[in-house]
């Protein structure tokens, strides 16, 4: 199986974002020599992760006219993107995606894939807050883990969407899920900041992002918009979501 783009997944995100998937370990082979250096001996299963990201990522940014591009990794492990496009990587166990969209319609974005039923019950209590627990408690029984899933993902989306543009590492209860009324396969979901973050500029903002439960996975999209006023003034006096 090889790289396709993924109509289903792209529904996560604004017109105009591109998503490549693949579903099978990353070809350590296909990587560019710029960024083989990038693995630094990392295990198998690391560079395999880290060479289907960058499959994704090539087949993503054709759609934009780029080719050939190493898409290396900065000390922190973040991808460095071409100047025009901004992305977002996820992988879980059988299982990558890529999202890249323009900068000229998206300050950041991000994509995060979980195993639905991953996220085991011992772990709920670490990353929702007490209303977030509250909300698993009204769903039925065998829904619950499929919730706990959706909320991390969501959150795991959001950390990747706004570090980029501020370098600031949140905490699992920094952050407030809703998910919104939908289908039982999809849907849309807010979140609230519970402190003053650099992403809203210390003020309350609510955040959209929409999921989608697909073959044993729950995946999860969000974008912050760009504007005239520049990335890092994004946020002020605004409301941001998945426009």
């Amino acid at each position: 199986m090889s790289v396709v783009l993924s109509d289903a997944l792209m529904d996560l995100f604004p017109l105009g974002a591109v998503v490549a998937e693949l579903r099978e370990p990353g070809d350590v082979a296909e990587l560019l020599p710029a960024e083989a250096t990038c693995l630094d001996g990392a295990v198998a299963k690391r560079a395999q992760e880290f060479a289907a990201g960058r499959q994704c990522a090539r087949r993503a940014l054709v759609e934009f006219g780029i080719a050939g591009f190493a898409l290396c990794a900065a000390t922190d492990r973040q991808a460095i993107w071409p100047a025009t496009v901004t992305g977002s990587i996820t992988h879980t166990d059988g299982f990558c995606a890529t999202v890249v969209g323009s900068r000229q319609r998206v300050a950041g974005i991000g994509i995060d894939s979980e195993v639905v039923g991953a996220v085991g019950a011992h772990l709920w209590p670490t990353i929702c807050v007490s209303s977030e627990l509250v909300w698993l408690e009204t769903l039925p029984q065998t829904e619950r883990a499929a919730g706990a899933a959706l909320l991390f993902s969501a959150k795991e989306a959001f950390f990747k969407c706004q570090y980029p543009l501020y370098g600031e590492r949140l905490k699992f209860h920094d952050l407030c899920v809703q998910i919104e009324e939908g289908s039982r396969s999809d849907g849309a979901w807010s979140l609230q900041t519970t402190k003053s973050l650099s992403v809203t500029n210390g003020a309350a903002r609510s955040i959209a992002g929409r999921y989608l439960f697909h073959e044993g996975f729950v995946s999860t999209g969000v974008t912050l918009p760009a504007t005239s006023m520049g990335e890092r003034r994004l946020f002020n006096g605004l409301v941001v979501g998945n426009v």
